[in-house]
């Protein structure tokens, strides 16, 4: 009973500092790249906002030059730094991060002022004709990776409508060089068809494809594992019972996630499947506890690392972590 008021209480203090943060996520620049401003609220620490902002403690602390021992005070102001762990500048999904337009700035300078992100996905993403913007306009900029804040999935701009071509009028008496052109043609044709004749006798059968990732590897936050295993050493080799939940992450930029108990969110953990040995590098976005979907699994990990690992089908499958 007493757990359970614990996790309560850790619930609604989550929800405050979310709804104190309520708003657009503008992005601000310094001497140490791309961030957002945090006020802090009431019971806030490091670590709650590692979980909101899919970031390791340490990093904040880094940061903003501050001390993680002494805490946090109310109305304390925080910058939270827009890494590659916690937020891209490729896809369309996540939480928008905006940039406000200045005075005489234009699409170009948006670009440059955050990391140069290609002007053709500020054009899908704001759905612009022109590279012209307007002052104190909000300009997504990139996504927030976060697994506490609301995630959106824009739909990508459909193209221009083409121009139909005007149609030349036929002259009556076609040149010698058409008539040649409408002989190849219908030589073509009649070619063609006798092929497609030929393949209806000998028909192959149908392949069902399964959806793989659209990366080669074994993930995108491999080089960042490497890193952390440089500062923390692997401590944890453990074979555990794990699920699958659905996101869109993944498919096309190798970005895998995981939910696991006890392990701070952002650490990169390795998941192996021992049947057959194949490897991915997935991102801790929270716990499994208190969830009532979550009971009998030890972990779960997203459909696209679950697909990496050549698994499919199964509700329940063992896997080996090492973090």
């Amino acid at each position: 009973m007493k757990n359970f008021v614990v996790i309560i209480l850790l619930f609604a203090f989550g929800s405050l500092s979310l709804l104190a943060q309520k708003g657009d996520l503008i992005v601000k620049s310094g001497d140490n790249g791309l961030y957002l401003d945090h006020k802090v609220v009431a019971k806030e620490t490091y670590y709650s906002l590692g979980r909101i902002y899919c970031l390791n403690p340490k990093s904040i602390a880094a940061f903003n030059k501050l001390d993680m021992n002494k805490g946090l005070n109310i109305d304390q102001k925080i910058k939270i730094p827009l890494l590659d762990t916690n937020f891209t500048q490729k896809g369309n999904s996540g939480t928008p991060v905006y940039y406000k337009v200045r005075e005489k700035e234009g699409l170009l300078t948006v670009s440059k002022k955050n990391n140069n992100v290609l002007l053709a996905d500020l054009r899908s993403w704001n759905n612009l004709s022109s590279d012209e913007v307007k002052k104190d306009s909000k300009i997504i900029v990139g996504f927030l990776q976060s697994g506490e804040m609301k995630s959106v999935t824009l739909a990508p701009v459909a193209d221009p409508p083409v121009a139909k071509k005007e149609e030349k009028p036929v002259s009556a008496t076609p040149p010698a060089e058409d008539m040649t052109k409408k002989e190849e043609k219908k030589t073509a044709e009649e070619e063609l068809k006798a092929e497609k004749k030929e393949e209806k006798k000998d028909p192959q059968p149908e392949v069902k494809e399964i959806r793989k990732p659209a990366a080669e590897g074994q993930g995108y936050f491999r080089s960042h594992f490497e890193q952390q295993v440089r500062v923390l050493p692997v401590s944890k080799n453990e074979t555990v019972t794990s699920g699958i939940f659905k996101t869109t992450s993944g498919w096309e930029d190798a970005k895998y996630y995981l939910l696991i108990d006890k392990v701070q969110p952002g650490t990169i953990v390795k998941v192996v499947n021992p049947s057959n040995s194949k490897a991915v590098y997935a991102k801790v976005l929270g716990e499994m506890a208190g969830i009532r979907q979550n009971e009998g699994y030890n972990i779960r990990i997203s459909n696209a690392a679950a697909s990496a690992l050549e698994i499919t089908g199964e509700d329940k499958f063992i896997v080996t972590v090492n973090y």
